[in-house]
C-alpha cells in the first residue's frame, strides 16, 4: 500500500465514501472517531495525513488538532479539515489550530482527493508563494469548496 491517510469523523458514512475514493488512488486509509481517537491512531498509526471533521464528541477535531500541532514530530502533520461550517470565523479558527486546507460540507469527494494529492505532492515541489501563509494573508493556505 502506499501512504496512510488517517480519516477522523464519527459520521461512518462520510468515512466510508472517502476510503472508497483513496483506496483506489493507492492511499491506506485508516479510521478514528473522534478527537480523542484521532491522538492515539497518529500515535499509533502515524499517517502521512490527516482528514479531520470539526465537531464530534469526547475531543473536537480543533481541540484534536491544537494537541498534535504541540507535539514536535506532528507539528507538521498534512491536515484537512471537513466541516459543515464554512463561515470566516470558523475557516480562521482552524486554520490557527493548523489546518492546511479547509472544506466544507458537503463536500465534493473530488475536492478531497484533489486536496490530499496536492499536500502528498512527492515532486518536492513546493506550495506557490502566493498559495504560502503569511500575517498579510490568513486565509492562503485554506480552501473551502464549493456546495
Amino acid at each position: 500500500m502506499g501512504q496512510t491517510i488517517l480519516v477522523v469523523d464519527d459520521h461512518k458514512p462520510t468515512v466510508d465514501l472517502i476510503r472508497d475514493a483513496l483506496t483506489p488512488q493507492g492511499f491506506e486509509v485508516v479510521s478514528a472517531a473522534n478527537g480523542a481517537e484521532c491522538v492515539l491512531a497518529v500515535e499509533e498509526q502515524q499517517p502521512d495525513l490527516l482528514i479531520l471533521d470539526v465537531h464530534m464528541p469526547v475531543l473536537s477535531g480543533l481541540d484534536a488538532l491544537h494537541l498534535l500541532r504541540q507535539r514536535p514530530r506532528d507539528h507538521n502533520l498534512p491536515v484537512i479539515v471537513l466541516s459543515g461550517q464554512g463561515d470566516f470565523a470558523n475557516i480562521r479558527r482552524a486554520w490557527k489550530r493548523g489546518a492546511d486546507i479547509y472544506l466544507t460540507k458537503p463536500v465534493r469527494i473530488g475536492a478531497v482527493v484533489a486536496a490530499v494529492k496536492w499536500l502528498l505532492r512527492s515532486d518536492g515541489e513546493s506550495a506557490p508563494p502566493e498559495q504560502q501563509p503569511d500575517s498579510k494573508h490568513i486565509l492562503s493556505g485554506v480552501v473551502a469548496s464549493d456546495v
